[in-house]
């Protein structure tokens, strides 16, 4: 199977301004996406999808292609993946005549990411019939959903699973199913799925969970994260 990956960094940030250039533990934070995607081996080609010329230039001294830069409609702050996507891997089509089997979205929020989670979830793809893998991390038993509940305009609560009563809410963690939630290091789907006539998409039917422990999934969205990132790094070099 033939493998593109793709690095998506566009130059607006406004929870961390200039976040994907900024210096993380002593380099760039697109950097450390960029290296581990390289050191896994896995891709046939890397390339980086930036309407920001800094990133471009980091990602290219990095061995990280830059052959397009990102039309300005599709690096808005509302804009969500699949056009981008679908802009990329046309764009590789009708000016490289290259159509990978599949694609991986490689989100620099991700920097703890490591080679072998990339080869681990690309195995996972190939030993399935899966239309896409994700990362998840496991929810610790108090973010559970079936303990989560949802608040009326009358201010009564209800679980938010199912609209139960809360008295019907577990009690014990042991009777609870266990629950995941994306953290956003691996994206990976067939490229076919994009261009889908009736209902193009990023995960298909059938979608591959791939499990990630702590904290290598951790996705960096406002300051506390960013810093929560550093401490790991820090502890990571100094073993």
């Amino acid at each position: 199977m033939t493998v593109v990956g793709v690095v998506t960094a566009r130059a607006g940030s406004k929870g961390i301004p200039g976040k994907n250039t900024r210096l993380l533990a002593g380099k760039p934070l697109i950097a450390h996406t960029i290296d581990a995607a390289r050191e896994s081996g896995a891709f046939d080609r890397l390339i980086l999808s930036t309407d920001d010329e800094a990133a471009a230039a980091i990602a290219r001294s990095r061995g990280c292609e830059v052959p397009f830069m990102r039309p300005a409609p599709l690096a808005a702050d509302d804009t969500p993946h699949l056009p981008v996507m679908q802009q990329a891997l046309a764009w590789l089509r009708d000016h490289d005549g290259y159509s990978p089997d599949w694609v991986m979205i490689l989100l620099p929020t991700s920097p703890l990411r490591q080679p072998h989670h990339i080869r681990e979830a690309i195995d996972l793809a190939a030993s399935t019939d899966a239309d896409s893998v994700v990362s998840v991390d496991e929810l610790p038993p108090h973010y559970n959903p079936m303990r989560v509940v949802t608040i009326d305009a009358g201010g009564w609560a209800r679980l938010f699973v199912g609209g139960a009563p809360v008295k019907r809410r577990p009690g014990r963690r042991q009777d609870m199913p266990k629950a995941w939630v994306l953290n956003g290091a691996i994206y990976l789907f067939r490229t076919a799925l994009l261009f889908d006539p009736i209902e193009p998409s990023l995960y298909g039917d059938k979608v591959a969970a791939y499990l990630m422990a702590p904290p290598y999934g951790l996705n960096i969205d406002d300051p506390e994260d960013w810093a929560a990132a550093e401490r790991a790094l820090q502890q990571a070099a100094s073993r």
